[in-house]
């Protein structure tokens, strides 16, 4: 293992500017939100040419509009404005704040109060009731442009129209759920309902999770304690069972689609055709190491074709499904990870691979639109640098790529309806939030807004990010250094770590993505350092799925080489070095302190995973496979077979009603312990939290975090 020192990827932050920085944190100032960079939302009007957002002005809020080829501003519509026009129509409302909005027009917005949705001309300052949503029930999908809704209510859905609001299912609850996420949120799931492009049809999710084991959670605040029960599929276990249905509201019908294999396969990445006649599902065995993209008749619910299928001997997860050209709707972008990274690739709707778009070793992370004739695709990547996210576009026809923004840094883009302009936030070391308008060229049209650095007044140390090499891999790192660094002086260390999959800690943006925490042990005399490892994200498929069958143990391996990088630092002290991490870092730093005993004198872990046989079964079986299939793995991975090895003091935090990483693992770690006698771990519960801990509470925990550090460091 070497150190490399590579100019243009060694970045640095805040270098002590001068000696008025000397304000210090405290853990209420980190446990909010009040010193990160300001934040301001413009919106795309439909033409492409103007830009809104609020502002205020004597008092009064105001939709300003700002037109990039003239300059000139308008203030098109105040508060005030919409409550006259709600008097108007003989509304009984009165608007106390301005409701979030969108364009229709260039001259209307649509917004909604209490589930009724109204339309507002800026031109004739009036108003006119577009419709309503049922406000009673969860999970409501809206179709915009009819504003049909859906929702559920019990465990059933209920459909609502202008015309009626109908219930079109019955037998939801006892295990049978609708119109919810499935799959416990993985592949990219994030609703259980999905209108068609018309909003004629409605196709969802039907949930039987009564093979699924019950798992309670306790509410220990009524007298006596009481609980309930969830649903928690675990690795190798009953999982449950899914179909899709389609309602049709001109006919009332329902059927479900006729989708061929096992009881507990996943049924993922719902997208309907433009013309609604089909519906596509990347379909995925339970083993996750084949996919096949289905193609099924939104008619007759019948298997119309497998367009292509894609296999690995680790795992397959597809997030992203079909997105169709309105150019030519028999033709979609498909993302897909085959060649080890993740690439755009067009097909057509009979299966046929016309093309790879993007190739190389760096990945596509998003798609941002097309261009008016759809010669070109935006979309964002980290073909420059792993820890940089810019804009590029891809010709359809040559797959030439050309880069469209130009800073170093972190871009987040919104394009206008003809991905000619481009509203370009980003930040990086040294730039805390800039955003402005850009062109297809990354020319600046117009700096709309530049946020001040709300540090500038503390006194913040040195943030640095190198590149580590190990064989031929390069890692990246960050060490955050107290306010007036001294290299001849010995500093204690506190090792920051997550590690797992979907996750990347380091990037070029404001703070290099330190947490404020981190800024605030700096100022207490700590150095603070993290390194992404094996298994994380955005590196491609090699490097997160080396973990595969044997979490834990590569993370580990990584974390240790980076460990010793910085013990051998001059300036750590390391003999008093901590650890922290929450959830797969509550699993790596109970790892760490267990398989590896000796190196921390202190640890906090949050949320711990203890044993992958208690953690459920999507996403446990994909990097794990079953417990039967892998007991060796399982056993390895199992802290509960290391506790007899704990050195130094580790203090375990749990919600009580997290329902991600169960309350058990925590507790079982506990048991084991206690039959060790182990006196060594500590122990810290937060009632009615779940997987984190959020709201007010959140400065307790960091204090909490914060004060066993230091005490044990």
């Amino acid at each position: 293992m070497k150190r490399i020192l590579i100019s243009l990827l060694v970045l640095g932050l805040f270098a002590q500017e001068s000696a008025a920085q000397s304000k210090m944190l405290s853990v209420a100032d980190v446990a909010g939100y009040s010193l990160y960079p300001t934040r301001k939302s413009f919106t795309w009007l439909p033409n492409g040419t103007k830009i809104s957002s609020l502002e205020t002005i004597d008092d009064e809020t105001y939709i300003v509009t700002k037109h990039l080829i003239s300059g000139i501003n308008d203030t098109l519509v105040s508060l005030s404005d919409l409550n006259n026009s709600l008097d108007d129509i003989h509304m009984d409302v009165s608007l106390k704040r301005f409701p979030r909005f969108t364009w229709k027009d260039d001259y209307v917005i649509q917004f909604s109060h209490k589930g009724i949705y109204y339309d507002y001309n800026s031109l004739t300052k009036t108003i006119l009731l577009a419709g309503a949503i049922n406000l009673e029930g969860e999970h409501t999908e809206i179709h915009k442009p009819t504003l049909n809704s859906a929702y559920v209510k019990d465990n059933n859905i209920i459909v609502k129209t202008d015309e009626l609001e109908r219930k079109i299912t019955y037998d939801g609850g006892n295990g049978i759920v609708y119109g919810q996420a499935v799959h416990r949120f993985e592949f990219g799931i994030s609703k259980g309902m999905f209108w068609s492009q018309d909003g004629s049809k409605l196709a969802f999710y039907r949930k039987d999770e009564k093979s699924v084991t019950d798992y309670p959670i306790y509410d220990l605040t009524t007298d006596p304690a009481t609980h309930r029960n969830i649903k928690y599929p675990t690795a190798g276990d009953s999982s449950h069972t899914v179909t899709l249905g389609i309602y049709d509201i001109e006919e009332s019908t329902i059927f479900y689609l006729d989708v061929d294999g096992p009881y507990d396969q996943y049924l993922t990445n719902i997208t309907w055709s433009p013309d609604g006649e089909f519906i596509y599902i990347a379909y995925v065995n339970r083993e996750q190491d084949h996919m096949e993209l289905q193609k099924y008749s939104a008619e007759t619910g019948q298997l119309e074709k497998v367009l292509f299928e894609e296999k690995n001997d680790r795992y397959v997860e597809p997030e992203h499904g079909p997105l169709f050209l309105k150019t030519d709707e028999n033709k979609f972008i498909w993302f897909s990870e085959r060649d080890g990274y993740n690439h755009l690739y067009l097909y057509n709707t009979k299966g046929k691979l016309i093309s790879q778009l993007t190739t190389g070793k760096w990945i596509v992370t998003e798609i941002i639109g097309f261009d008016e004739t759809e010669e070109h695709i935006f979309f964002m990547g980290t073909k420059d640098s792993p820890l940089e996210r810019h804009l590029y576009r891809v010709n359809l026809q040559s797959r030439s790529i050309k880069k469209i923004t130009k800073n170093a840094g972190t871009h987040s883009i919104t394009a206008n309806a003809k991905s000619t302009r481009f509203i370009d936030v980003y930040s990086n070391t040294k730039t805390p939030r800039d955003t402005r308008v850009i062109d297809t060229y990354g020319d600046i049209l117009k700096v709309m807004h530049k946020a001040d650095n709300p540090l500038k007044e503390y006194s913040i140390g040195e943030i640095k990010i190198e590149p580590l090499v190990k064989g031929n891999t390069v890692y990246y790192q960050r060490i955050v250094y107290p306010p007036n660094f001294d290299p001849n002086k010995k500093y204690p260390a506190i090792v920051y770590l997550y590690g797992g999959p979907h996750s990347q800690q380091i990037t070029n943006k404001w703070l290099g993505g330190a947490r404020m925490e981190f800024l605030y042990w700096a100022q207490q005399g700590y150095i603070v350092y993290t390194i992404d490892n094996r298994g994380s994200a955005n590196r491609g498929f090699e490097f997160e799925s080396a973990v595969h069958r044997q979490l834990g143990t590569l993370e580990m391996e990584d974390q240790l080489s980076g460990i010793n990088y910085l013990k051998d630092l001059p300036y750590v002290d390391k003999d008093r070095l901590g650890i922290h991490g929450w959830s797969f870092g509550g699993f790596m730093t109970t790892s760490v302190m267990s398989r590896n005993p000796g190196i921390f004198k202190a640890g906090v872990a949050g949320g711990p995973v203890i044993d992958w046989d208690y953690y459920e079964v999507m996403y446990t079986e994909r990097y794990m496979d079953t417990p039967q299939e892998n007991p060796e793995g399982f056993k390895n991975a199992n802290l509960l077979n290391y506790v007899d090895n704990l050195e130094g003091r580790l203090l375990m935090i749990h919600g009580t009603d997290d329902d991600v990483v169960l309350w058990q693992h925590s507790m079982l770690y506990v048991q084991k312990a206690i039959d060790k006698n182990k006196l060594n771990l500590d122990y810290y519960i937060y009632p009615k939290h779940k997987h984190n801990v959020r709201g007010k509470d959140r400065e307790h925990l960091i204090g909490k975090i914060s004060q066993y550090l230091f005490e044990h460091l």
